[in-house]
């Protein structure tokens, strides 16, 4: 082998290192500031009256290993989110707990509480009562598997119980209850302040996300088990990145605990998210991961 082709082999050899540190160094990093769970679950089965596959001990771990510092607590019976309120290690673990008044005392309650008086009598008496972490805020998550619903009597005295007291909704519903439970407030959505469960997981396009979001200037988007959300890599799809962009305080990540298998892959529901923030213009990733949640529930903005 000559000197020639030697030098030229090293010159091939350096030129692949370098294109190698140069692709290293243009993907993003993964976001590493701290995150606030907008729609989280600590349900019967997973605490089973005292104790059970997922104790407030196992819970709390997962919260403080991915960086979580903040919880929207939403459970059935409201016990669960109580007993995360009130128990020490909470507090020692570094998570604040935001408590919703769910409007499910069991699973019975899901097709029926729209009309139902009783869980409106329910939720006055929650509110009247509170928690450890103090003043309940806000209502939710509720389901309307028919967008009909969004009318039922309950459902429209909920909706302007919550307008009246500030309350935030969190509302797992398609785009067309959006509008039906907007239009039952005082303002006709302008002053509700309303999250959007899984934001437009029943098929509607980031197009119809986008105009909601332009006519109701409360409504917020939350990200967990949202289909066509990322794409290779996990990284956004382009149309959701344009989305968070052009509306970067609006949307909230979420675990959605809704069974226990979502509790032993929390880990990698934390991962996933750190993944496609890091690919975002920083000061959005934070907005997104913490900031927007901490300004809707009055929590400070650098924890």
């Amino acid at each position: 082998m000559t000197i020639k082709t030697l030098l030229r082999q090293s010159h091939i050899g350096i030129f692949a290192i370098i294109l190698v540190a140069i692709s290293a160094s243009s993907r993003a990093a993964d976001y590493r500031g701290p995150l606030l769970d907008a729609h989280l679950h600590y349900n019967e089965e997973a605490w089973n009256g005292q104790s059970g596959p997922h104790p407030l001990e196992d819970v709390l771990a997962r919260m403080q290993r991915n960086g979580v510092r903040a919880v929207v607590a939403n459970s059935r019976p409201n016990d669960g989110s109580k007993a995360l309120a009130a128990s020490p290690l909470t507090s020692k673990a570094g998570v604040t707990v935001l408590p919703l008044v769910r409007l499910y005392r069991n699973r019975a309650d899901y097709d029926n509480w729209f009309r139902d008086d009783s869980i409106h009598d329910m939720v006055l008496a929650e509110l009247a009562q509170g928690t450890a972490a103090g003043p309940y805020k806000g209502i939710g998550e509720f389901h309307l598997y028919d967008s009909a619903n969004a009318n039922g009597p309950v459902a429209k005295k909920l909706m302007a119980l919550a307008e009246a007291r500030s309350l935030v909704v969190l509302a797992h519903v398609d785009d067309r209850a959006i509008d039906l439970l907007m239009a039952n407030t005082p303002s006709k959505g302008q002053k509700t302040r309303l999250v959007w469960a899984h934001t437009g997981i029943a098929g509607a396009e980031p197009s119809r996300v986008d105009q909601l979001l332009a006519q109701y200037p409360g409504l917020m988007g939350e990200l967990s088990y949202r289909p066509g959300l990322t794409c290779d890599g996990g990284k956004l799809c382009p149309e959701w990145r344009a989305l968070m962009l052009k509306y970067p305080t609006r949307f909230m990540i979420g675990s959605d605990t809704w069974v226990n298998q979502r509790w032993q892959y929390y880990d990698e529901l934390m991962k996933g998210y750190r993944v496609w923030l890091g690919d975002l213009p920083p000061d959005v990733a934070r907005g997104i991961a913490w900031g927007n949640g901490a300004g809707l529930y009055g929590l400070p903005l650098n924890p």
